[in-house]
């Protein structure tokens, strides 16, 4: 879901006209969305709710999902800024789990908006398939920067196992009757894995 706060604002006309258009796209495209079902909603539909062509459409947004889902850069870097700068005295797999429980499984306070948002990707398969994807594509970014604050080689296959399994928990999670509950045994057992790795360090 856009989190206008993420991201820093585009200087200059054309990145701003840029951003703006691809902001009109994706708003469309979840109004659509929620209006109808992401399945009953075509790409031309969106574009014309968003005054674009369908060419332009596809210059910003590959993909149907990725309408949904316009975020993925500033994801991945506040993924990784929990890692590097977590408090003195935090694991990494704990800090993974305070990332988890505020991205990935949606909080108490949280509003309705957000609630919403998450109950279209739930009932979707489709973009909860992507979703996952689409996380799973940072593990090598996580892995590294694993590596680089434990003081491990970049390739170090101990350091992608966390990344992969820490990115991977949360789709568990979700399945369960109470996901936080259930995201946090899992980073549970990754803490108590972990821990020897760091002792050995």
């Amino acid at each position: 879901m856009p989190d206008p706060s993420a991201a820093a604002q585009p200087t200059g006309r054309r990145e701003r006209k840029k951003a703006a258009t691809r902001r009109a796209i994706a708003d469309a495209a979840l109004r659509l969305f929620l209006e109808r079902g992401y399945d009953a909603v075509g790409i031309r539909e969106i574009a014309d709710a968003a005054d674009v062509s369908t060419t332009t459409l596809f210059k910003h947004f590959p993909v149907k999902e990725a309408l949904v889902f316009d975020e993925e850069a500033d994801q991945e870097q506040q993924l990784l800024a929990a890692v590097r700068e977590r408090p003195a005295g935090l694991s990494i797999p704990a800090a993974l789990r305070e990332h988890a429980l505020r991205h990935r499984v949606a909080p108490p306070d949280r509003g309705s908006d957000f609630r919403t948002f998450a109950a279209l990707v739930d009932a979707t398969p489709a973009l909860r398939e992507y979703l996952q994807a689409m996380w799973l594509r940072h593990t090598d970014a996580l892995a590294r920067t694993v590596a680089r604050e434990c003081g491990l080689p970049p390739g170090d296959a101990t350091c992608t196992a966390l990344a992969h399994f820490a990115l991977e928990a949360p789709r568990v999670a979700r399945t369960h009757d109470d996901p936080r509950a259930a995201l946090v045994s899992a980073f549970d057992l990754l803490e108590q894995g972990w821990a020897g790795v760091a002792d050995g360090r």
